[in-house]
């Protein structure tokens, strides 16, 4: 066997070796999800708040005091919201279940009939008392697992109220350990990486600290933007569920279109309880406030805020979304975004490099040199191949 050979397996095994370990990474992180979050939380306002505390420091604070100084702030923002937001909400939702059965009289005393008309189903049939009971009767046995369901959903709810709650309380610690040793962290973990690969290993990791931080800091922003725009316009326009709805969809405008989507169906639902019917000039309203709120995305705040480094397609950042979520849950759905963008910066780091292979490029063959007999010069293989085609 050739030497060659050797080192091709060799490096086959070294490859094969992390991949075995990458993927056994993968699966303790699945069994430890649950108890990830508020660690992965924490590491992210770590992340975030770790270059303000180095610009305090560099001005002369130590670093204990730029943590605290630096914990502070971000305590204080979040309580803020709180007190802003906490009460808004409060009267949104008062307002809701207020509305409650005014919205069931509208079902029951105009949807229903008008979609029976419309469909040519008799709806209303299926929700008399009697066919409920007798429905109920007939599926007993399925009613009584399903109510056991329910009991035990209601009991793990339970326990996963008490987890949020110990979560919530773990952050705030964590964050502060996080701030604190960011860079011990960073020292230790570029430590274990393999001296000969510590350049590149480096320059990656700086190109996606740079991608997420335009992405993450901006996309905050935009959320926030969106959710005031969005909440005020509705209000504005009239729509007494405005600010709730508004604040929901701003909130999930990380994922292109879902919280224009989203906004716009629940703002409708919402207009059509409030004004008993279709109420043209509010519906029209509506749409104004969302088209706006999109133009404003669109035009102004992805592009001068966000911009396009971090180079994702909505359809890739809804399938990092939902693929996030469907493995790891709530851990995966938070991570799904800046694990996209160090992916896709991994991605093109791979293209670059493939380019540059032999795989790509092929083998270059040498040149033929082959006598002339005429001039008795050497002549290049490709004439000689133009002359042999030409024949």
């Amino acid at each position: 066997m050739s030497h060659s050979a050797e080192d091709e397996i060799a490096l086959f095994l070294r490859r094969l070796k992390w991949v075995v370990l990458g993927a056994a990474g993968l699966w303790v992180t699945w069994l430890l999800a649950p108890i990830l979050t508020p660690f992965v939380a924490a590491l992210m306002l770590g992340w975030l708040g770790d270059p303000l505390v180095d610009r305090l420091e560099a001005s002369g604070r130590s670093r204990n005091t730029a943590v605290i100084l630096v914990f502070v702030l971000m305590s204080l923002l979040i309580a803020l919201a709180l007190l802003i937001l906490v009460p808004m909400i409060q009267r949104q939702i008062t307002t809701l279940i207020a509305a409650l059965p005014q919205g069931q009289e509208w079902l029951l005393g105009t949807a229903i009939p008008w979609l029976e008309q419309k469909s040519g189903v008799q709806i209303m049939a299926w929700l008399a008392p009697e066919k409920l009971f007798d429905w109920i009767r007939s599926h007993w046995q399925q009613a009584g697992g399903a109510a056991t369901t329910l009991f035990g959903y209601v009991s793990r709810s339970g326990f996963a109220m008490v987890t949020w709650v110990v979560n919530l309380a773990l952050l705030p610690i964590l964050t502060y350990y996080f701030l604190r040793d960011w860079d011990k962290l960073v020292e230790r973990v570029a430590s274990l990486i393999p001296r000969n690969h510590i350049e590149t290993v480096s320059r990656l990791a700086r190109e996606s600290n740079d991608v997420l931080g335009a992405f993450i800091r901006g996309q905050i922003v935009v959320m926030i933007a969106l959710g005031v725009v969005y909440a005020a316009g509705l209000s504005l326009v009239g729509l007494n569920l405005g600010l709730l709805i508004g604040l929901v969809a701003g909130l999930i405008s990380f994922i292109p279109y879902l919280g224009a989507t989203t906004g716009v169906v629940l703002a409708v639902l919402a207009a059509l309880v409030q004004s008993q019917g279709f109420d043209l000039k509010l519906l029209a309203l509506i749409g104004a406030v969302f088209t706006i709120g999109q133009l404003l995305e669109s035009y102004v705040l992805t592009p001068r805020i966000v911009g396009d480094k971090i180079g994702l397609h909505p359809v890739a950042v809804i399938f990092a979304v939902m693929a996030g979520g469907q493995l790891f849950g709530f851990l995966g759905m938070l991570l799904a975004l800046p694990a996209a963008a160090v992916i896709n910066v991994l991605l093109r780091y791979a293209h670059q490099r493939y380019r540059q292979s032999e795989l790509y490029a092929g083998q270059q063959p040498e040149p033929v040199i082959v006598l002339d007999r005429r001039a008795d010069v050497p002549a290049e293989a490709p004439a000689v191949l133009k002359d042999v085609e030409s024949k």
